[in-house]
C-alpha cells in the first residue's frame, strides 16, 4: 500500500504538469486496460534470444487480470504528445540468465508488487499514412519502478499503435522496453531491465463545439452558430449553398451569380433590388418593363405602347389643333397658329390697317395727357384687336405736335403712350406684351402751322412687334 500511494501521487502531480494537446480537436487522451511484465530480455545473451519469445505468455509474462494501468496525456502539437502512464503488477515470474546448457530458469521471487510511473513522448504517424483509424506511433520516455522494497529508475522506448473505431475510443496496444539503471537482477535487490505490454481502451475527449454541429470550435468558421460541415460550421439557412455571412438574401434560396439572392423574372436583377419583381425588365429602370422604350417604365406609363416624355406620364403631347406646336406650348391649343406665334395665328393685315387707322384717332388735350372725348371709343376697339390675338406683343407710340420745347414735348409723348398702355392693361391686355416709347415732335403726319394739323400730330400708335 505505501507504493501505490507514492504511485497515485505521482500520477496526480504528473498529470497536471503537461497542458499539450492530445490533438487537434480534441486535447486529452486517457487509456486504461492491463499490463504484462516481462524479465527474460535482460536475461538473454543476444537480441535475437531477447525477442525470440517474446509472445510466450505462458513462461514469461506476469499477468494481474484486472485494471492494471492507466495512462493520461495530451497533445504537443506536430505530432507530439506527452503523458504519464501509472501501472501495477505482481511478479511471480522472474526468467534467470541462460545457463551454460542454453537453458533459461524461471523462478517465483516472491509475488513482488509491482509498481510503475512513466513519463512518455509519444510520436504519432497516423497523419503520414493518411489513415482515419489506425494510429501507429513510436514511444520515448523515462520512469520510476518500485519492485517489492527496491526500486530504480528506467529508459523506456517502444511501439504501439491505437485502432480508432471511432472518432473518440479506440482500442489501444503498446510495448515498452524499460532498460534499468540499477540491473544486477537480483530480485528483492534491484531492478532488472524488462519489457512491459499494454492493451487497453483509450478515450479522447476535451473538445469544444460551442454551438453543437458536430464541428470543433478550431475548425468551425462559425463556432457559436450552428453550421454544416461542408460550410466548415457555418450555417445555410435557405439551402442555396452559399453561407449566410456572404449571402445577400440568408433566408431565400438564389444563385450565386445573385450573391444568393433570387431573380424570379430571371432579368439579371436580385428581387430585393428589383421594383417589378415578377416581371423581367430594365436595370437602368430598377428591373421594370419599359415596352415603349420611352424611359417610363409601364406601370406608370399611361401610354406604355406608345412613346411620350416622362412629363406627361409616358404619354405623347397632343397637338389638338395641328399646327405643329404642341398643346403644352401653344397659346392658342384650339385654333391652329404658327411657331413663330407660339401657335396662334398670325395677326391678320385687317387687324394691322385697323390699328394703323385707330391711331391717328387717339387724340389728346393740348399740352396734356388726357385724352379727348371722341378717344374712348377708338381705345375699346384697339383692346378688342389685342385680345384677339392673345399672344402678339405691341409698342405703344406717344407724339406730340411741335407746341413748347423739345424736351418738354418728349417727356409729354412718353406720358401719353405710358397713359394708353395703361388704358389697355386696365382692360385686360397682359402688360407683357406691351412696351412703350415717346418720340416727342420728331415724327409729325400733319402741318403743325394749322390747328388740325397739330391735332393729328398729338397721337399715340400701337405697333405690332414681329
Amino acid at each position: 500500500m505505501k507504493h501505490l500511494n507514492k504511485l497515485i501521487i505521482a500520477l496526480v502531480l504528473l498529470v497536471g504538469l503537461f497542458s499539450q494537446a492530445q490533438d487537434a480537436n480534441n486535447p486529452w487522451s486517457l487509456s486504461f486496460g492491463a499490463n504484462a511484465v516481462d524479465t527474460r530480455v535482460s536475461a538473454a545473451s543476444s537480441i535475437q534470444d531477447q525477442f525470440s519469445n517474446y509472445f510466450n505468455t505462458k513462461d514469461n509474462w506476469n499477468f494481474l487480470p484486472s485494471l492494471s494501468y492507466l495512462n493520461v496525456s495530451k497533445y504537443a502539437g506536430d505530432n507530439f504528445s506527452f503523458g504519464v502512464t501509472g501501472s501495477i503488477n505482481k511478479m511471480s515470474k522472474f526468467v534467470n540468465k541462460k545457463a551454460a546448457d542454453g537453458t533459461y530458469s524461471i523462478v517465483n521471487p516472491g509475488d513482488y508488487n509491482y509498481y510503475g510511473v512513466d513519463l512518455d513522448i509519444k510520436y504519432s504517424f497516423m497523419n503520414m499514412i493518411n489513415s482515419k483509424h489506425l494510429d501507429p506511433s513510436a514511444h520515448l520516455g523515462g520512469g520510476y519502478t518500485f519492485l517489492g522494497d527496491v526500486s530504480a529508475g528506467t529508459m523506456n522506448a517502444g511501439l504501439g499503435f491505437t485502432y480508432w473505431m471511432t472518432e473518440l475510443v479506440g482500442l489501444s496496444v503498446q510495448s515498452n522496453y524499460k532498460y534499468s539503471f540499477d540491473d544486477a537482477r537480483l530480485p528483492g535487490v534491484d531492478v532488472p531491465t524488462h519489457m512491459q505490454h499494454f492493451v487497453g481502451i483509450a478515450f479522447k475527449f476535451g473538445g469544444k463545439d460551442t454551438d453543437g454541429d458536430g464541428i470543433y470550435d478550431r475548425e468551425d468558421a462559425c463556432p457559436e452558430v450552428f453550421g454544416l460541415k461542408q460550410f466548415k460550421g457555418c450555417p445555410d439557412t435557405d439551402g442555396d449553398g452559399i453561407v449566410d455571412a456572404s449571402d445577400a438574401c440568408p433566408d431565400a434560396a438564389g444563385s450565386v451569380a445573385m450573391n444568393g439572392c433570387p431573380d424570379t423574372d430571371g432579368d439579371g436583377i436580385a428581387d430585393k433590388d428589383d421594383a417589378c419583381p415578377e416581371v423581367a425588365g430594365l436595370k437602368a429602370l430598377k428591373g421594370c418593363p419599359d415596352t415603349d422604350g420611352d424611359g417610363v417604365t409601364d406601370k406608370a406609363d399611361k401610354c406604355p405602347n406608345i412613346k411620350g416624355p416622362k412629363e406627361n406620364a409616358g404619354c405623347p403631347w397632343p397637338d389638338t389643333d395641328g399646327d405643329s406646336v404642341l398643346d403644352k406650348d401653344d397659346k392658342c391649343p384650339t385654333e391652329k397658329g404658327t411657331v413663330a406665334n407660339n401657335g396662334c395665328p398670325e395677326i391678320s393685315q385687317a387687324a394691322l390697317n385697323a390699328l394703323d387707322g385707330y391711331g391717328k384717332t387717339i387724340l389728346f388735350n393740348t399740352g396734356k395727357s388726357s385724352f379727348q372725348k371722341q378717344t374712348l371709343p377708338v381705345l375699346v376697339s384697339i383692346t378688342a384687336i389685342l385680345k384677339e390675338n392673345p399672344t402678339a406683343k405691341f409698342t405703344v407710340f406717344g407724339h406730340t405736335d411741335n407746341v413748347g420745347g423739345a424736351e418738354f414735348n418728349l417727356k409729354l409723348s412718353l406720358e401719353r403712350a405710358d397713359v394708353v398702355k395703361n388704358y389697355l392693361v386696365t382692360n385686360g391686355v397682359a402688360a407683357d406684351r406691351l412696351t412703350s416709347n415717346g418720340f416727342g415732335d420728331t415724327q409729325p403726319v400733319d402741318s403743325n402751322k394749322t390747328s388740325n394739323g397739330r391735332a393729328n400730330n398729338r397721337r399715340v400708335e400701337v405697333k405690332y412687334v414681329k
